[in-house]
């Protein structure tokens, strides 16, 4: 079964794919992603790789006979693929140059491109899970882009809140929150020509870092030539900044929020930026989300941003010396 089910009360769809109950379990000893599997090619740098158990089809099923007037049903329609960062089975994006993670950034922009050509494609959603406590079981560096024929709940809400401020205001939201820590400066991490790593005045975890460009762009594929290089570079300095808090790799959930395709303009007041949910509130304790986060979508961080940020300069201070040792 694969069919998207509507939820009346929130107004979202969600994704029904009982079939990827069914995939297997990998060998111990044996990793798809690996030049020599036979899945993807024996010599690559950076690949795309359909993904073998999609939760939405270009061709998809249709919807089992369930529906009602008040239970909606429609196709799971859309993209699910898998972007390979490397070779490599042990690498993380911190352990790659910054010329090998422009390539990803470079696949990443080709692959939004390609999918935002189909019309019923509605939001392009580029996302890393890396970590097994939050869920991962394949370890070789990958991300993942999911092609939706709908905008998320979430993204929804987000671009609604920036069109209001800027029908209010005439300015872009995020423009004001990244001028905002720019000005009170404790919340910055690491800012170099193009992009800013910080942790926002509201955020929900520990950790939860922000990357977003100083210029307004809505997508991959507004960055000039030297801004995509600078995401590379900063990519790589805020992961390893994480990886360097209690020196191990750390897991985290990467997500890139870019405007919707297929639809209203959102070029004046959307703003492209990258959202880090890292479980961790210390080094061996999980800020797990219980019934308030989930139930009642009313977060509670536990730990003040403002100290926070300091840790993790020092953590970018030590990964700064490591790199340069």
């Amino acid at each position: 079964m694969a069919e998207l089910r509507y939820n009346p009360l929130t107004k979202d769809w969600v994704m029904i794919a009982s079939h990827r109950q069914n995939r297997p379990q990998m060998p111990k000893d044996w990793c798809p992603f690996c030049p020599g599997s036979g899945k993807v090619p024996d010599d690559y740098e950076v690949h795309k790789h359909d993904n073998d158990f999609p939760a939405l089809s270009q061709n998809p099923p249709e919807p089992d006979d369930v529906a009602t007037d008040l239970y909606k049903t429609k196709e799971a329609y859309g993209k699910c693929e898998v972007i390979l960062y490397s070779p490599d089975h042990t690498a993380t994006l911190s352990d790659l140059t910054v010329p090998h993670i422009r390539k990803i950034v470079d696949l990443w922009t080709d692959r939004f491109h390609d999918i935002r050509q189909d019309e019923k494609i509605k939001y392009v959603f580029i996302f890393e899970n890396r970590g097994e406590v939050v869920g991962v079981t394949m370890p070789h560096p990958h991300g993942q882009i999911y092609g939706y024929s709908f905008i998320p709940k979430k993204l929804e809400l987000e671009l609604a809140s920036c069109r209001e401020h800027y029908e209010e205001t005439s300015r872009c939201l995020i423009c004001d929150m990244l001028a905002e820590e720019k000005s009170f400066e404790k919340r910055v991490i690491i800012e170099n020509d193009d992009f800013l790593t910080f942790l926002p005045f509201y955020s929900e975890y520990p950790y939860g870092v922000y990357i977003a460009p100083k210029r307004h762009l809505g997508s991959l594929e507004d960055m000039s030539e030297q801004e995509k290089d600078n995401l590379a570079s900063i990519l790589k300095e805020t992961v390893g900044t994480l990886d360097n808090l209690f020196d191990y790799t750390f897991p985290y959930m990467m997500c890139l929020h870019q405007e919707p395709v297929n639809g209203e303009d959102t070029s004046d007041y959307y703003h492209f930026h990258i959202e880090f949910f890292p479980p961790m509130r210390s080094k061996d304790k999980v800020k797990y989300n219980a019934s308030s986060e989930t139930g009642a979508w009313a977060h509670c961080n536990p730990t003040a941003p403002e100290e926070k940020a300091e840790e993790l300069r020092e953590a970018w201070k030590k990964f700064k010396s490591k790199e340069q040792a």
